[in-house]
């Protein structure tokens, strides 16, 4: 089990789970080795796990971070080829990181660490802005949690259906492996894992294994072996006169080798997509990292950050889209230089395919986090939450927030195009969507489902004070270009799913989580768009009860039939009880009027709050490439 380093100025709740240990000395990253190149499709990190788990072998070429490479450089672990019985012992305790012998810290890495305390302890404090304390921030069940080896859970009621059985739901979600010197928000954690492998045999009573690991990022390695943050968070860090002072200081580690860009710099923390035979753990500022979960022992190893050949750049949206009919994936990336928004997409086998297609018509760098795919268009919304560096720089403000003065639209491009020629873009006033539900073609005109926020100026400093509501939004884009808007519920809901099956087509019911507040969902509610215009369109619910919060709902089909309704299967998700400490996977039977729960799995320990997730089937665990 790893054993993170502590801050002595701040200290993790009693709650979090994790062991207080003394302060370790602070020793700051040591210039990035160069390694030889390897030969395949993805650019990986190296991954030395050295002593900190000792499940895993060490890789001899790695000391600190990743050599950019053209392989899926992954860590073999000793029990990869092997099956294991469903309890798994934890490995031996490893010896803490305090002990162990690590690199003296350079000049330089020893000048920036002493700038960088200078600036959290005086110029920019965390307990100046609550919405960023860690303190805050981190409590409770959002207080990050240690990695947890392949561990036996009981099913303590019901059975796991059939459709779920040797299948794996796994949630992705930020886990601070530091505590934070400085500012912190939810989104700057490390992306960690949280996999349940489900029982493939049996009557769906014998165990399930949960695993919870770090994806092994550039990041994560280099400052697991600086045995402290090394790089700056950039949701929180940013802010003011302070932002521009942590941004001098992380330009000085660039430029002194300590961080190596080309390597990486993303938190691999928002979400997961299974393509092309490949899992992979997505952070929208950085490329993809390929993982593999482990069809025998529910393992998680991470292979290698991806660059398709070569092919990709920069980073890829955390919400890729992949098409039912065809399993090409569609994607886009976006950032705070022109083209501020460029559009690509992947074929069946995984493979990057034509050409990128640069969005000029986007003029403003914009928080473009989510998007939609029909069977004939690619549909962005450009929102009113945008990047103001310069609001930073000459007004103390924080390089993104809102803009009430720009009017939000919605684009629509041809989604085999190789230009943007035939991008159209269509006003809708107030029209806000952070995620998307999901979108299709209807009688001449593209019909788009999705939760406006509301409060788009607390869309991402203070989260709990943001309320969206779902709307259903029509575009006769092939008349006149009217735009028409109607309201589906006026709950605050989020974290939208459907049926896999219907991405890009007509479909009728969809699955949200209820924020109260967000980013904590007290409940799912069951949306039927045949309803829209008739009112509240809630036809099933379910309260997760007094103190106890889930995530966002995954729906798994059951497949058992070829003319099965759409709603036929299992909602799943992790749920915490706050007021025991326990925390449990739970499957809903999507047809009950009240979502009725037919399954539970008592997890061994909490379950961290996160971000998104999925259902990978024991046909695609088994089909996962080996590297």
């Amino acid at each position: 089990m790893n054993v993170l380093s502590v801050s002595s100025a701040t200290a993790f709740p009693a709650s979090s789970g994790r062991r207080r240990r003394p302060p370790p000395s602070r020793v700051p990253p040591t210039p990035p080795t160069s390694s030889p190149p390897f030969l395949s499709v993805v650019s990986a990190v190296k991954t030395a796990e050295k002593t900190l788990e000792p499940q895993t072998k060490t890789d001899p070429a790695t000391t600190t971070a990743a050599g950019m490479s053209t392989s899926p450089r992954k860590v073999a672990d000793d029990h990869q080829n092997t099956t294991r019985p469903p309890t798994i012992a934890p490995p031996p305790r490893p010896k803490p990181a305090s002990l162990r012998p690590r690199r003296p810290p350079s000049i330089m890495a020893s000048v920036c660490n002493d700038l960088e305390e200078l600036i959290h302890n005086f110029i920019d404090p965390p307990a100046l802005r609550p919405s960023v304390d860690p303190r805050h921030v981190l409590s409770n069940n959002f207080a990050p949690v240690d990695e947890l080896p392949p561990t036996s859970c009981p099913v303590v009621r019901g059975a796991i259906p059939r459709c779920l059985a040797g299948g794996a739901y796994i949630r992705n979600g930020p886990n601070p492996q530091h505590l934070p010197r400085g500012p912190h928000h939810l989104f700057d954690g490390d992306g960690m894992l949280h996999s349940l492998l489900l029982p493939a045999s049996g009557d769906g009573t014998e165990p399930a294994i949960l695993c919870s690991r770090y994806v092994r990022t550039y990041k994560y390695l280099l400052e697991r072996n600086a045995a402290a943050p090394v790089f700056p968070n950039v949701f929180s860090g940013f802010h003011g006169f302070a932002g521009l002072a942590r941004g001098a200081v992380a330009a000085a580690r660039v430029f002194t080798g300590q961080i190596n860009l080309t390597e990486g710099w993303g938190l691999a923390n928002t979400s997961l997509v299974f393509f092309g035979d490949r899992l992979y753990a997505l952070g929208e500022s950085d490329l993809p990292y390929a993982v593999r979960v482990s069809p025998e022992d529910g393992e998680i190893l991470t292979l290698g950050r991806c660059d398709f050949d070569g092919r990709l750049f920069m980073g890829m949206t955390a919400h890729p889209k992949k098409d039912p009919s065809t399993g090409e994936l569609f994607a886009f990336r976006y950032g705070p230089i022109p083209p501020f928004l460029t559009y690509f997409r992947f074929d069946a086998e995984g493979n990057k395919a034509g050409p990128d297609v640069p969005i000029f018509s986007v003029q403003q760098p914009s928080f473009l986090h989510d998007f939609a795919v029909t069977e004939r268009y690619a549909i962005f919304p450009d929102l009113q939450i945008v990047m103001k560096p310069m609001d930073m720089v000459l007004g103390g403000g924080a390089p993104v927030g809102s803009d009430n003065g720009k009017v939000p639209r919605i684009g629509v491009l041809p989604r085999y195009a190789t230009s943007e020629a035939e991008m159209r873009w269509f006003e809708v006033p107030g029209f806000n969507p952070v995620h998307v539900v999901n979108a299709w073609e209807e009688d001449g005109d593209l019909v788009l489902v999705a939760p406006n926020v509301l409060s788009v100026e607390h869309a991402l400093e203070r989260m709990e004070l943001v309320h969206s509501s779902m709307e259903m939004v029509r575009i006769d884009v092939e008349g006149s270009g009217a735009v028409s808007r109607t309201p589906l519920s006026a709950a605050n809901l989020d974290f939208g799913v459907i049926h896999p099956g219907y991405v890009g087509r007509r479909n009728r019911y969809a699955y949200l989580g209820v924020g109260d507040p967000q980013p904590k969902i007290s409940g799912v509610v069951k949306l039927d768009f045949d309803s829209a215009g008739d009112g509240d369109c809630v036809v099933a619910r379910r309260h997760f009860g007094r103190g106890c919060f889930g995530g966002e709902p995954v729906f798994v089909p059951k497949r058992e039939r070829e003319d099965e309704e759409e709603d036929e299967g299992y909602l799943v998700s992790y749920v915490h009880d706050e007021v025991r400490g326990q925390s449990r996977f739970v499957v809903m039977d999507a047809q009950s009027p009240e979502l009725d729960i037919v399954a539970e799995v008592l997890l061994p320990r909490r379950v961290p709050y996160g971000f998104h997730g999925l259902f990978v089937s024991k046909e695609d665990l088994r089909s996962q490439r080996p590297s």
